[in-house]
């Protein structure tokens, strides 16, 4: 009796980490039901309105996600709030429903795999980073798990305290200021074999991923999204007698390091957005270099522009 081959293995279904975030509405209407809320919707109020659109724009799109990822047969880690921390080893992608900071924030967790960012309301929020919108989410998720979906490869930047690791996964900036908005930011930077003493309302520096975002609103230059060279830019400096500073604004290329030193008692350094962030005293020593583990996009476009559907495109 001849042998029987042996039967193909069975492939694994996809497993998609699918982080969405909690809209405002939710939060403050449904899970806090703060009473200022309800008195603004009871008056109709134009700001919730706009609030109440886009969270049930928001939770379509989750509901389209969902269905798409159901219909390709792909396990969900279903991840609410993207304060979240999760594991990636096991997965096969990373899907983020929500917009920007929804992204900006779930990539910390995320290494080598692959991110596809979801705007699920376009017309309300920025979506540089996403490559799809509910409009194509379908087609996108598709083409995601099929290994299809454009990919950019882009720059993150590492950041050291007294020389413990505090991030090495900043994709769009860190703000180094006082925990007051109010007071003045006083600390010396070295870069190079030069150093300058500043007092500013702070500053910005990341990699060109963020060049486009407050990087730019603050003086700064748009550089090519695939740059591997982390900017520089001082908000508001301090310089009384019309002196300038030398460090303004400043290019880091890879391989070399800005060091700041804080002459600020009580500062805070935030790391893509609000979320994610670290105390520096006085005479806490910071580095900013490139970090050795990039981020792979999905969907973004070829040419440098506002992503997917962003209510900015239109502006």
């Amino acid at each position: 009796m001849s042998e029987q081959p042996p039967a193909p293995a069975q492939r694994r279904p996809p497993r998609v980490a699918l982080v969405v975030k909690r809209s405002a509405w939710r939060i403050y209407r449904e899970e806090r039901k703060d009473p200022r809320i309800t008195r603004l919707v009871e008056a109709g109020d134009a700001a919730i309105a706009r609030l109440k659109a886009s969270h049930e724009s928001h939770e379509q799109t989750v509901r389209e996600v969902k269905a798409a990822l159901d219909d390709l047969g792909a396990q969900i880690d279903l991840i609410t709030g993207a304060a979240r921390t999760f594991d990636t080893s096991e997965l096969d992608l990373v899907i983020t429903v929500g917009g920007d900071g929804t992204l900006l924030s779930a990539s910390h967790n995320v290494g080598e795999v692959p991110i596809l960012g979801i705007n699920s309301a376009p017309g309300h929020s920025v979506g540089f980073f996403c490559g799809a919108t509910s409009v194509d989410a379908a087609e996108a998720i598709a083409k995601a798990l099929r290994g299809s979906l454009r990919r950019t490869v882009l720059t993150r930047m590492q950041v050291t305290v007294n020389d413990k690791l505090a991030s090495a996964r900043v994709l769009n900036d860190a703000l180094f200021c006082h925990v007051s908005p109010a007071a003045t930011s006083r600390y010396v930077i070295r870069f190079g074999r030069v150093e300058e003493e500043q007092k500013s309302s702070g500053f910005w520096i990341g990699p060109a991923a963020g060049s486009t975002a407050a990087q730019r609103s603050a003086g700064g230059r748009v550089l090519p999204l695939t740059s591997k060279r982390l900017q520089l830019v001082v908000r508001e400096p301090y310089t009384p007698h019309g002196e300038q500073y030398r460090f303004r604004h400043a290019l880091i290329p890879p391989g070399a390091s800005l060091v700041v030193r804080s002459k600020t008692h009580d500062a805070k350094l935030f790391f893509d957005g609000p979320i994610h962030s670290v105390s520096v005293g006085f005479g806490d020593v910071m580095e900013f270099t490139q970090a050795p583990q990039s981020l792979t996009i999905l969907g973004l476009s070829a040419k440098r522009k506002w992503g997917a559907g962003s209510a900015a495109s239109r502006r």
